[in-house]
């Protein structure tokens, strides 16, 4: 006969219910249904060399929890609160790393334009809030508030006295609106600008095609074959686009722009037809406005603000060619760019289709209210002299 354990299991009614609940829940951890079977069946008798052949644990564990269980019953099931690993640093000392993170470097006399995290971390014990810390501790602690401060976004505060009742103008022609009057079908909204500079640029080597696991692959060096503009007309209500390349940008450019624009149907017999550009030199201030009005009676210019480009729709078809045809450069010569952006223009327009941007005049409020907490910088006419 085997020795008796001198830890004899004797259960109360209420005991044995609770453990035969536990070792039949599907949603109990299975290391606790293993423990309740270990009491059960050292109480029914068993020893506990049979108990850890049928529970498939050592026969130390089945004397772990029979022990357990005969000290604190019930409670001697639950796993004892394990200390740990000590924390090295407190709650403050994370909020004063993060705090350094949303200053600029610059501020606290760090010749850096922006923090890495090795560099908050050498400055975090320059400061005196650790004797020691990790640049991925504080990457760790960082990434939990999503704060990144080795990232930037440029932005530009708005300048033009007028920039709402323009910008209002803009999206209201976008949504077909002229003074508070809706447009009619023989009115036409033209979004128009142009794409400087685009360089022909000769690659030393053909530019190898793309194959199985290998990337198109373009030749680093290159022969500089000139430089042209692409200058375009959006169409904002279906999206179409009429363009042209020239030389350089200017007055003359864009009228020639105008002119074709203006020469073809439906915009030739149109009633309106709304030009919306932005405040470059080819197109700026009041002189502009009177010789399209007075070379074509039935265009009107608008102009953006200053600086809000991006309420140009023209820009969001630059950017679609920027993509597509542009890069990676590499053409023969500036022929070679002028074919394969007006084929582009022509694939595009099969099936051009107008832009479904939803900035509304909400969108332009609530943007010009979250700059209103940010007081731009005196201009030097407005900075105080010594």
């Amino acid at each position: 006969m085997p020795p008796s354990s001198p830890y004899p299991i004797t259960l109360d009614a209420n005991e044995r219910v609770a453990l035969q609940r536990l070792a039949r829940r599907p949603t109990a951890s299975y290391r606790m249904v293993v423990r309740a079977r270990i009491v059960l069946a050292a109480a029914g008798g068993a020893s506990n060399t049979a108990i850890a052949a049928d529970q498939r644990v050592h026969v130390d564990t089945v004397r772990k929890w029979r022990v357990r269980f005969w000290q604190r019953r019930l409670d001697g099931l639950t796993d004892v609160p394990r200390p740990g690993r000590p924390r090295r640093f407190t709650d403050v000392q994370t909020a004063q790393v993060k705090a350094l993170a949303c200053e600029l470097p610059a501020d606290r006399g760090v010749p850096l334009s922006r923090w890495s995290a090795a560099d908050l971390a050498d400055e975090a014990v320059a400061a005196g809030v650790v004797d020691d810390i990790s640049a991925s501790t504080v990457t760790r602690w960082l990434a939990a508030d999503a704060i990144k401060p080795w990232r930037h976004r440029s932005w530009i505060f708005p300048r033009d006295p007028h920039f709402t009742a323009k910008a209002s103008t803009v999206l209201d022609l976008y949504a077909r609106i002229w003074d508070g009057r809706p447009l009619n079908d023989g009115d036409f909204v033209i979004s128009a600008d142009e794409k400087t500079s685009i360089q022909a640029r000769c690659r030393c080597h053909p530019t190898l095609p793309p194959g199985q696991t290998r990337l198109m692959r373009v030749e680093h060096e290159y022969e500089r074959g000139g430089a042209l503009a692409y200058l375009a007309a959006l169409d904002v209500a279906n999206g179409k686009v009429l363009g042209r390349c020239d030389a350089s940008t200017g007055i003359t450019p864009f009228a020639r722009l105008v002119k074709q624009v203006m020469t073809s149907e439906p915009y030739a017999s149109a009633d309106r037809v709304f030009w919306i550009v932005d405040n470059g030199s080819s197109h700026r201030g009041q002189t502009s406005i009177d010789r399209m009005a007075n070379t074509w009676p039935n265009a009107k210019l608008v102009h953006l603000p200053v600086h809000a480009s991006w309420l140009n729709q023209v820009e969001l078809y630059f950017s679609i060619v920027q993509r597509k045809v542009v890069t990676p450069n590499d053409f023969y010569d500036l022929t070679d760019v002028e074919d394969r952006l007006t084929a582009f223009q022509d694939h595009y327009n099969l099936g051009a289709r107008p832009f479904n941007r939803r900035y509304t005049e909400k969108n332009l409020d609530a943007l010009l209210k979250r700059l209103t907490i940010h007081e731009p910088l005196p201009t030097a006419a407005q900075s105080p002299t010594n």
